[in-house]
C-alpha cells in the first residue's frame, strides 16, 4: 500500500512539473520573440537600438569610440595590424529611405558593395528576435582592397558578408563584415550572421 502511495505521488509531481514546464513554454511563445542569438566564446558584441551582432574579439577586433567612426554608422569594430584596417564589423540604421522588408533592405544594401565585387549568395536568413522584424537577407561577396583610408594595398583580395532587413519599429538595418580573405572562415561568417539580434 505504501509503495502504490509512492509510486501515485511521483507521477502527480512529474505530472506538476510537466504542466508547468508547458506553462512556461506557452507564457513564452506569446511574447512574440525568438529569443536572443548566442554569441560564439571569445567574442564580443556592438549593441545598438536596432539590433546587437557579435564580432570577432578574440581574433583582434575592438570596438571604435563613437568619436572616431563615421557618422554613418551606428556601431563599429575594426581589427587594424601595423596600422592597416584589415578587418571591420559595421552596423548602419536608416540608411535608405522607402525600404519597408528586407527584400528592399538588401537591393538597397546590395547597391552599395561596389563596382569590381563579385557576389557569392544571396539567400534568406531568420534572425533571433521579435517575430515582425526577424526576415533579413544575407549576400556574400568578393572584393578588391583599393588601398584607401588605411585599408589594405590596392587589389588585396577581401571577403565580405552583409546582412539587411527591418528592425521591429520599421528602421532599415545592414550588417557587414569585411576582411583580408582567408582571414575569417566560413563557419565565422556563419557565426557572425547567427549572432545578430533584432530589436
Amino acid at each position: 500500500m505504501t509503495m502504490t502511495r509512492r509510486l501515485h505521488a511521483g507521477r502527480r509531481a512529474a505530472t506538476a512539473a510537466l504542466g508547468l514546464s508547458l506553462l512556461l513554454t506557452l507564457a513564452g511563445c506569446g511574447s512574440g520573440t525568438e529569443g536572443k542569438a548566442s554569441v560564439p566564446e571569445g567574442w564580443s558584441t556592438l549593441d545598438t537600438d536596432s539590433l546587437s551582432v557579435g564580432y570577432p574579439k578574440d581574433k583582434g577586433y575592438a570596438e571604435q569610440p563613437a568619436a572616431e567612426r563615421s557618422r554613418n554608422n551606428a556601431a563599429v569594430a575594426l581589427k587594424v595590424e601595423n596600422g592597416i584596417r584589415t578587418g571591420m564589423v559595421s552596423v548602419q540604421l536608416d540608411f535608405a529611405t522607402g525600404v519597408s522588408d528586407a527584400g528592399e533592405a538588401a537591393a538597397a544594401a546590395g547597391a552599395g558593395i561596389g563596382l569590381g565585387s563579385t557576389r557569392r549568395a544571396t539567400e534568406d536568413v531568420r534572425l533571433a528576435g521579435p517575430s515582425s522584424a526577424r526576415d533579413a537577407r544575407r549576400i556574400d561577396y568578393d572584393f578588391m582592397a583599393d588601398g584607401k583610408e588605411d585599408t589594405p594595398n590596392t587589389g588585396t583580395p577581401m571577403t565580405g558578408v552583409l546582412v539587411a532587413g527591418v528592425d521591429s519599429g520599421g528602421v532599415p538595418f545592414v550588417v557587414r563584415l569585411n576582411a583580408v580573405k582567408g582571414a575569417v572562415s566560413g563557419e565565422e561568417l556563419d557565426a557572425f550572421v547567427g549572432s545578430i539580434t533584432v530589436k
